[in-house]
């Protein structure tokens, strides 16, 4: 059964800047984005993170995921939309023998990958999974499935559902009241489908997705 539950709890708080973003939003700047190459991630913040480099700041994330799904050595989990494997790194840190692989779109982000996690990454898309059904213990795909349009989007959560039986959970972008979407729409690069939180439910419902999820605010 589908759980509401905000697995990034343990993540700083950081605020963006809305009105530098927005300034610099050239269509140039968006397309530059949307390769998710080096521009995205290692670049300027008006084409992505300004610099993805790793901190630590997902080892307590990751010890709630433990926790959340009673996690233990020898279990498979998978990330999708893992770019340089710093989720990865912490789930094994925390967990030590527990088995976690990623998958992310970006070539650029797993020839970048943290250096404990070569050979754990795979090159591939959310709406077609290269795994056999139930072949993972738990299934993660956090700020990634909003950057697929909404068919791609169904498809992904198919095969997240197809792979975890359930056990799995997804984290994207959403807006509770007109003000939040406006600062989203002024402030996002990548998604292509976002909307209200009961909306998303709906296309949960859609998919057959039975997981936990949560949303990103800006």
């Amino acid at each position: 059964m589908k759980c509401e539950v905000n697995l990034l709890a343990g993540l700083p708080q950081i605020k963006r800047n809305v009105a530098a973003r927005l300034t610099a939003k050239t269509p140039e700047n968006v397309a530059a984005a949307q390769q998710f190459g080096q521009a995205y991630f290692d670049g300027t913040r008006e084409t992505g993170y300004g610099g993805y480099r790793y901190d630590g700041r997902w080892l307590p994330v990751a010890r709630d995921i433990v926790a959340h799904f009673g996690l233990k050595p020898g279990d498979r989990v998978l990330d999708i939309g893992c770019a340089k494997g710093f989720l990865v790194k912490d789930l094994i840190a925390v967990c030590p023998g527990l088995e976690v692989f990623g998958l992310d779109v970006s070539e650029y982000a797993l020839m970048h990958c943290d250096p404990e996690v070569v050979g754990r990454l795979h090159l591939g898309s959310a709406e077609k999974l290269p795994f056999p059904d139930n072949s993972f213990t738990a299934v993660l795909s956090i700020n990634t499935l909003h950057n697929l349009n909404r068919d791609a989007l169904l498809l992904a959560l198919k095969e997240i559902q197809r792979l975890s039986d359930g056990h799995a959970y997804v984290q994207v972008d959403s807006y509770r009241n007109e003000e939040e979407r406006k600062l989203f729409e002024d402030w996002v690069l990548t998604a292509k489908f976002h909307d209200y939180p009961e909306i998303w439910r709906a296309v949960f419902d859609e998919a057959g997705y039975t997981g936990d999820f949560y949303w990103t605010f800006v």
